[in-house]
């Protein structure tokens, strides 16, 4: 059975044709600017999962010297004990005191171990969690760029107010202008969907599910303004 996974060398490819798309279709224009800086953090999201996707030596070195050196100080202090002569000498109570604090220092003992095995894990988290931020930030931007692209004004008409935006594009370059915002926002999700498939934390995966959720709903927003241009083609029709 074939399984199917993101290839995160084909979605920078797939970003970087958009950009020229856009480029192309629209010289100048600030969405090709946000669509060459979505390239760049595109290669940079290819390269940092397969960094991450890589073990981190140096750390997991450093938890199997701290097991090591952990368990060998409990037994050490374990030996240097005379067991015989503090059963033989305590009381019920004494015993019962020691035990507690025997208990206690193992805890803490096993809590440092725990921190050090698991801060490799700790520290990919919060490096992916701040990358999935920036492109939550790429998908306002995209939205930024698609809110005065108004198609009622083609549908209804009207006339234009002294501080409404400009609006020079054709019907033809509206709709190809939404149509590229709605692509970059469905690559925005597929780039967020790398760390995700590369890293299955629980709170790494919630992170992209929101993102996801977020460049969803915004590209709702935009086909419902291609939906209006389609009406606007049956109209003429």
């Amino acid at each position: 059975m074939t399984t199917h996974v993101l290839d995160a060398g084909k979605i920078v490819l797939t970003v970087a044709r958009l950009r020229d798309r856009i480029a192309e279709r629209f010289p100048g224009s600030g969405l090709a600017v946000v669509a060459a800086d979505l390239t760049e953090t595109a290669r940079a999201t290819a390269a940092r999962v397969d960094e991450l996707n890589r073990s981190n030596l140096p750390l997991r070195a450093l938890a199997l010297v701290a097991v090591i050196a952990g368990l060998a100080a409990q037994i050490y202090v374990a030996r240097l004990v005379d067991w015989s002569a503090v059963l033989a000498r305590a009381d019920v109570v004494g015993i019962t005191q020691g035990l507690d604090s025997i208990v206690n220092l193992l805890l803490l003992a096993f809590a440092a171990l725990w921190f050090v095995l698991t801060l490799e894990q700790r520290l990919k988290r919060r490096r992916i969690l701040h990358q999935l931020f920036e492109l939550r930030s790429f998908a306002h931007v995209v939205d930024m760029h698609q809110l005065t692209k108004d198609p009622t004004i083609l549908l209804a008409g009207g006339s234009a107010t002294p501080s409404s935006p400009e609006r020079r594009m054709t019907e033809f370059e509206l709709s190809r202008y939404l149509d590229y915002c709605a692509e970059l926002l469905a690559l925005i999700a597929k780039l967020a969907a790398l760390y995700a498939a590369s890293n299955p934390d629980p709170a790494i995966v919630t992170a992209v599910t929101g993102v996801e959720e977020l460049t969803s709903d915004l590209g709702r927003k935009i086909w419902q303004k291609i939906m209006i241009i389609n009406r606007l083609d049956e109209r003429q029709g």
